[in-house]
This record gives C-alpha cells, sequence and structure tokens, in this order.
C-alpha cells in the first residue's frame, strides 16, 4: 500500500506540474523516480499474488486490477510524455487519476464492481 501511496501522489504532483508548465517536470530526479516506485509497485504485487499462491487468471479482481492498471499506465504515458496538446494532456491525466481510483477501489471491495460494489453495501 505505501507504494501504491507513493504512486499516486508521484503522479498527482507530476500533472499538477505538467498542468501549470513548471520547469521541476523536466527534472532528472522527476522523470526516474516514477518508473523506480512503479517497478517496486508492480513488483510487490507480483510478490503477493505469488505469496498467497493465487490462480489470478482466475480470480475476477484481479484481472480487474490488472486492466485498470493498464489503463492507468496507458493514459499515464498520454499525460505525462504523448499527449501532443495540454488539453489532451489533461483529460488523459483525469483518466489516469480515474483508473487508478478504479484500481483502489477493486483492492478494497475485492469486486471487479470496484466503489459501485462499496457503495451498494
Amino acid at each position: 500500500m505505501a507504494f501504491a501511496a507513493l504512486a499516486i501522489a508521484g503522479f498527482l504532483l507530476r500533472g499538477y506540474w505538467m498542468i501549470v508548465e513548471s520547469d521541476l517536470q523536466r527534472n532528472r530526479a522527476t522523470r526516474i523516480a516514477p518508473h523506480i516506485v512503479d517497478t517496486l509497485f508492480f513488483a510487490s504485487g507480483i510478490w503477493l499474488i505469488s505469496m498467497l499462491n493465487l490462480d489470478w487468471v482466475n480470480v475476477p479482481w484481479l484481472l480487474a486490477k490488472f486492466a485498470g492498471l493498464s489503463a492507468y499506465v496507458g493514459f499515464g504515458m498520454i499525460a505525462m510524455r504523448f499527449g501532443r496538446t495540454r488539453k489532451i494532456r489533461t483529460i488523459a491525466f483525469i483518466g489516469a487519476v480515474a483508473a487508478f481510483a478504479y484500481i483502489a477501489g477493486v483492492a478494497l471491495t475485492k469486486s471487479p464492481a470496484s466503489w459501485i460494489a462499496f457503495l451498494s453495501t
């Protein structure tokens, strides 16, 4: 959970810098640190799956988390690197934050319905 908190906190900060066009987003540490944090975040998930001996292909909520992670990474790449305009990058940033919120909801509820499952209880 610590890596998840670090990942989203760093992403939100870099997203803010992107929106306000801060020079801090071009800092070497700003470009390298997210890769380290995200790698540790992903590796801790793989380690947890192996420690719990889960057959992740047959566990719907784990598949949903991986799908959400794919969306988060895709939107994040557009937001931080490949978006041609600030408007496109901002929309992708919002999409990435929404994908992360979905992942968090799936993690808490152990349901692909994410926050809908949480709210319906």
